[in-house]
């Protein structure tokens, strides 16, 4: 009996077994063919599977290198190179001055009319300047060593902050040891990463730079162009819902160092307070030239200097002398003596040149006529070098930058640069005109139209001015009358 129960008990398997392989759902196709049982295969598979991952990986065996195999792979090595390599264009030897950059100067042994410097109220050489200067190293020595904070604070840089803000009508103002870090220490002290910048295209490279430590959303809008900023300002603020919660900026110059042209100041402080952001503006090529004292873009428009948050300006143009300063609130310039790069681990400004600042500016108050005769020379220069054959003034008629671009671009930049140095080669080698070519570095990111500068200074006398515009238009018309 128990021999008749295991065999039928096995038989039943067997049915069981052989029924479930030989069912539809279980039935598999391999390359192909039908396979009855696709729970065979996959078994037979899993096996397979965990036999290969059991198996110890092939390694060859290690044989160290020979001396020579090292050597000739050294040999062979090729470093990384520091720089980049260096072009044709990069090989550029700008003039070297042999005497003060004044409106008359010297270079290589011969007198020239410098329109290459931004000595725009003739401040160069000035008697009083100088004598400031001399009794302030006489007094202070020529360095400080050492920044503001840490006693390099010397009584002349509280009187020369003081002096500023008093010029400008402002709360208060701080000193920079370098103008140009003035605008990339001040922008990162405020901005930080989250924050949205809008700021117009053609800045130059000091903001440029600013806007890059700043680590901020940056939003550029096209250059001078009040149309694009509201565009751009509405843009951030409707379409948005978190640009309200940020800390929102405008950054514009007062006169655009890439191109001679003013900024509506007074048209971007309505969209500022329309659109509720905070205003930077940069005066370095507008203090001591625009408006009726020499106060500024501010005074220009007729816009209340309380109303832009944050003023910077080098000293390095209308006062003759170096570093830069920044003025506003208070609470502006407290934030920048704890958080400010630029002011905070750079030596302070030397004192002669602090000196030579407020002595600037006294010279400026006492003499508003200078003013008068920087007007009348830019007006006078812009009228002589209207209808020069293949260039165009791209600069607004009251800058003393006079900024002139090809009427017909060649379509490259590399291409409009080389007839623009051999224009301003020309007039120094053949009329003595010492002016500049738009020059750029390769971590500049202006894209506006390059051209000749013209830095117009009140110490210009008229037959200079002729002189410059007869020579433009005489060199214009020899090189680029194959152009046009």
């Amino acid at each position: 009996m128990a021999s008749n129960y295991v065999l039928n008990l096995v038989n039943s398997t067997l049915d069981w077994v052989t029924a479930t392989l030989d069912a539809p759902s279980s039935r598999a196709v391999v390359f192909g063919v039908p396979i009855g049982g696709h729970l065979f295969v996959e078994v037979l598979l899993f096996a397979v599977i965990v036999f290969l991952l059991s198996q110890k990986s092939y390694k060859p065996p290690k044989k160290p290198l020979t001396e020579k195999e090292i050597d000739d792979l050294c040999q062979e090595w090729v470093p990384e190179p520091l720089i980049p390599p260096i072009t044709e264009d990069m090989q550029y030897e700008p003039p070297v001055l042999e005497s003060a950059a004044g409106p008359h100067t010297i270079v290589n042994g011969k007198e020239v009319v410098n329109f290459a410097a931004a000595n725009y109220l003739g401040l160069i050489g000035h008697e009083k300047l100088l004598e400031s200067c001399t009794s302030a190293l006489e007094k202070y020595g020529v360095g400080s060593c050492g920044p503001r904070g840490f006693y390099g604070t010397i009584d002349v840089h509280l009187d020369c902050e003081a002096r500023i803000a008093k010029f400008l009508g402002t709360p208060d103002s701080i000193l920079y040891s370098y103008g140009l870090s003035t605008m990339f220490s001040a922008i990162p002290a405020f901005c930080k990463k989250g924050d949205i910048i809008v700021v117009d295209e053609g800045v130059h490279w000091g903001i440029q730079n600013g806007l890059y430590l700043s680590r901020s959303t940056i939003v550029y809008f096209k250059h001078n162009d009040m149309e694009s900023l509201r565009n751009t300002l509405e843009e951030i603020t409707v379409k948005s819902k978190r640009a309200k919660k940020l800390r929102r900026y405008i950054v514009v110059e007062a006169v655009y160092q890439n191109s001679g042209q003013i900024a509506p100041l007074d048209e971007i402080v309505k969209l500022k307070e329309k659109y509720r952001f905070r205003v930077l503006l940069d005066e370095s090529n507008s203090f001591g030239v625009l408006g009726r004292a020499g106060r500024g873009l501010t005074e220009f428009c007729g816009v209340p200097v309380e109303k832009i948050d944050i003023i910077t300006a080098a000293m390095g143009h209308a006062l003759a002398a170096e570093g830069g300063f920044c003025t506003g609130s208070a609470r502006v310039t407290d934030h920048q003596r704890l958080s400010s790069s630029g002011y905070v681990f750079s030596a302070s400004l030397p004192p002669y040149l602090a000196s030579a600042a407020i002595t600037a500016i006294d010279v400026l108050e006492e003499n508003p006529d200078l003013l008068t005769k920087l007007k009348k020379n830019i007006t006078l220069l812009w009228k002589g070098l209207s209808g020069v054959m293949g260039l165009s003034l791209a600069s607004n008629p009251e800058s003393p930058i006079v900024f002139l671009k090809l009427q017909k671009s060649t379509g490259s930049v590399k291409s409009d640069l080389q007839l623009l140095d051999l224009i301003a080669d020309r007039l120094l080698k053949d009329h003595s005109i010492l002016a500049v070519a738009s020059k750029r570095s390769t971590l500049d990111k202006c894209r506006l139209p390059v051209g000749i500068k013209l830095f117009v200074s009140a110490a210009h006398s008229e037959s200079d001015l002729l002189k410059a515009s007869e020579s433009l238009k005489t060199v214009a018309e020899l090189v680029l009358k194959n152009h046009i």
